[in-house]
């Protein structure tokens, strides 16, 4: 476990002014960020950049729709969408409003309520993979469509993001994106390196159960 929320200072919510920066400046500075819902909580541990118009990987590239709206605006919001008719992924929107570009969450390293995770991922074999993906992120935390739209800042919907005073880290590991059909080569993939939480799938290109930002 990478150290409990608890143990630290006590956590402050990350502001909307952290969120209005472009995504690749944003993405590194989530790492060690903790998400929040009751009493579930994870260290964000990976993360990928969605650069929407200037990124053909981006559910936003080719504008508004109906799935991807929350992508515009405001920041701060949680973007959800559904891959593969089975898995849900989890973004954290960032840019001013009507600039949709998002974080997406890629893995987690479990601090709280690792029993009710261990509830909701009753396939995972142990803890480190109870959140080691984007799909499996969103299970173990309980997130789904009606959490698009969630605001991180508010609370109000039962998500928040949290720092609790583990900064990210100083050389996080980069990469191109996992396991999408255009710009995968893109440096747009962080991770904490040597923790054991992070997503198998480690290269750009890697194989991986739900391609996050796909068309």
């Amino acid at each position: 476990m990478s150290g409990g929320v608890a143990r630290r200072r006590r956590p402050r919510v990350v502001p909307r002014s952290f969120y209005a920066g472009d995504a690749l400046e944003v993405a590194p500075r989530l790492l060690n960020k903790v998400l929040v819902r009751g009493d579930r909580a994870g260290r964000i541990v990976e993360v990928e950049a969605y650069r929407g118009g200037d990124d053909p990987a981006s559910h936003a590239y080719r504008g508004p729709t109906r799935r991807n709206a929350t992508m515009f605006g405001p920041p701060g919001r949680l973007y959800v969408y559904f891959t593969y008719g089975m898995h849900w992924c989890a973004n954290a929107v960032c840019m001013p409003e009507g600039s949709p570009q998002a974080v997406l969450l890629r893995a987690l390293a479990p601090v709280a309520g690792i029993d009710a995770m261990r509830t909701a991922r009753p396939g995972a074999r142990s803890e480190r993979d109870l959140a080691s993906g984007p799909a499996k992120l969103c299970q173990a935390m309980g997130i789904t469509g009606t959490d698009d739209g969630a605001d991180l800042v508010g609370g109000e919907d039962g998500l928040q993001l949290v720092d609790d005073g583990v900064p990210p880290p100083e050389c996080p590991g980069v990469s191109g994106r996992v396991g999408i059909r255009l710009a995968g080569d893109r440096p747009w993939r962080w991770w904490v390196p040597d923790d054991p939480h992070v997503s198998r799938a480690r290269g750009a290109g890697a194989p991986d159960t739900a391609r996050a930002g796909s068309r």
